[in-house]
Parts: structure tokens; sequence; C-alpha cells
């Protein structure tokens, strides 16, 4: 873990971020700072964000400013923005940028947001992997600045708060793939069946993600995944890849919820809102299989769906034993 003090950033700190800002910029080509054409906020950056109705926090390490993060609220639906985050390449992995992170989504939940969104720089690699390991999914057009560096940036968004579910489109789902493969794999080593055997390689797993991403990019499933408290936390699918003769059906899969959160409601959520989605497609009719005695069982029975029938020995599990599947229906 960190040893870094994080405290309120002051105006007195604009020395140290903007070294900070300016080191972290520099590990990328054509990423110029421009302090006084571009940024002169920096100057007095506590008081900026005051001004705005947010908040600024630094790290400190011995006296020198190693960490940043602040935020403000925006003018749409509760939302919050998370911005200026920048580590010192010395502090990375130490626990410091979830710390600062984590410090500046508290005060935005207490402020009331209902959204958190941030935007980074397109060349920015790691700190992608690192908003979207924390549940930040990729949404919206690229932001084009007019700035020296001719920067793109991505925007990232997640609930803030409560339990929350969201269709991803095609940027998200992709942008979600290292989060899901986390999801998929934790399940898959609590024994649940949902086709993969322990250990399942993180490889095999975003391999499988991606070509679900690619459905979606293709309009041929509807991939739906559940915030806790700012986690992304689960997923279900609907398949809509249905044949011609069936216009009106759709499938449901991979039913996932991080074991660490079982029994919060999640996979209730997940499948009400797969139903509600399913209706609003037109999609009235619904099926589903799961091995006989899977744990969702009691579930999509408490919640309406009727069996249909089993097929004795449909799948092997790990042991090698074949195991019945359990055919499910409902009507929307």
């Amino acid at each position: 873990m960190t040893g870094a003090l994080v405290r309120p950033g002051r105006d007195e700190d604009a020395e140290g971020f903007i070294r900070l800002i300016g080191e972290c910029w520099a590990e990328f080509p054509n990423c110029i700072l421009d302090v006084d054409r571009e940024a002169p906020e920096l100057r007095t950056l506590a008081s900026y964000f005051a001004q705005a109705g947010g908040a600024l926090w630094a790290a400190e390490r011995e006296g020198r400013v190693v960490g940043m993060v602040g935020t403000r609220p925006l003018n749409n639906d509760q939302a919050y923005e998370i911005c200026r985050m920048y580590v010192a390449a010395p502090e990375r992995g130490t626990g410091l940028a979830q710390s600062l992170l984590e410090t500046a989504e508290a005060h935005a939940r207490v402020a009331g947001a209902q959204r958190l969104v941030l935007w980074t720089d397109t060349r920015f690699d790691a700190a992608h992997r690192f908003y979207e390991k924390r549940g930040y999914v990729r949404q919206g057009a690229i932001r084009i600045l007019d700035d020296i560096s001719k920067s793109l940036e991505f925007r990232y968004a997640k609930p803030a708060a409560g339990l929350v579910v969201e269709a991803l489109d095609a940027a998200a789902a992709a942008s979600a793939e290292r989060r899901l493969a986390e999801i998929l794999i934790a399940c898959v080593e609590q024994g649940a069946s949902v086709s993969f055997f322990r250990p399942l390689a993180p490889d095999v797993a975003r391999g499988f993600w991606k070509r679900i991403a690619a459905d979606v990019a293709a309009n041929r499933r509807v991939l739906l995944a559940a915030w806790l408290d700012g986690a992304l936390v689960g997923t279900v699918q609907l398949n809509l890849d249905t044949p011609q003769s069936q216009p009106h059906r759709a499938d449901i899969a991979k039913l996932l919820v991080d074991p660490a959160v079982r029994r919060r409601g999640v996979a209730r959520a997940l499948m009400q809102r797969a139903e509600q989605t399913a209706q609003r497609l037109r999609r009235r009719l619904l099926v589903l299989d799961t091995l006989a005695g899977d744990a969702a069982e009691p579930l999509y029975r408490n919640i309406g769906w009727q069996e249909a029938g089993r097929i004795p020995r449909y799948s092997l599990d790990e042991t090698g034993t074949a195991r019945d599947t359990v055919i499910f229906w409902k009507e929307v």
C-alpha cells in the first residue's frame, strides 16, 4: 500500500502540480503542457475547483507532490467529473492511484452524484486499463481538443451509487472486457455452469468477451451490465440472433454475478432488465437453459420462468460426468 499522504490540494501546490503533469505528459510523444496558453488554472487550481463547486486533492511524499485528482459537478443528470488525475511514475502500483480515485468518487457520492464521468487521452493506455478495472466503460464519441498536443480523448463513465443495470454499446462492451473477464473467471472458479472449466485462463476469458463485443456491434446481441455502488459486478446477455421464422424470440445467456456480491439482488435486477429490454424490442418469448441443480435455477422459478423440460446428459462437468440441462421459457 502507498505511504504517500493524500490531503486537500492548495493553490500553493501549483509548482508541484505543474511539474507532475508535465512529467506524466512527457512520457508520450507530442504531448505538450503549455500552462500559460492552455491551462492557466493550474496556477491556482484549488481555487478553480472550489469555484466550480468541486474539490481537489494532492498526494505528498517527503514534501513532494506525487499525485493529484479533482472532481467537480457537471450540469446534467447529477453527474460529477473526475479530472486532473495524475500519479508520478515511481508511485504507480503502490495503491496511490486507487486511493486518489476512491477519495474523489466518495466526495462526489456524498455530494449527490448519480454518475461519474472522466475524459482520458487516447494515448494513455495504462490509464484506460486502470479505469476499466474500476468499472468505468467507454461512452460516447471521441472528443477532439484544439490544443498544441492535438489531443483526442475517450469519455468514460459509470453509475456512482446504488444498484444500476445498463445496456453496453459496442465501445462500452469492448472497454468492459477486462472486468467482465474477471467476473467470468471468478464465477467459473466457484463452479458456475457457464460452458467453461476451471482454471479459466485470462486470455480465454478475454477472447470470449471480444466475441460478445463483436456481436453487440453487429446488433446480434444486447449486453447488460450491473454496477453496485460504482463497481461493475454482473452481466447478462440477450441473444437476438434468431432464425427468420422466430423474430419474436430471444435467448437469455451468461447470467454472471461476482461471487463477492451474491445475494444482494444483482442477478434479479439483471434478469428484470433483460426481460424489459426484450419487451421493448418486441421479443415476447424468452428461452434459457441451465444445468440441473445450478445455483440460478431457484431464481428463474421464483421470477416466473416455466420449465419446458430436461435434456438428459446434455453437458459434461469438470469430472467428465454427464449432467442434465433444464430448459426454461417465459413470455413477456
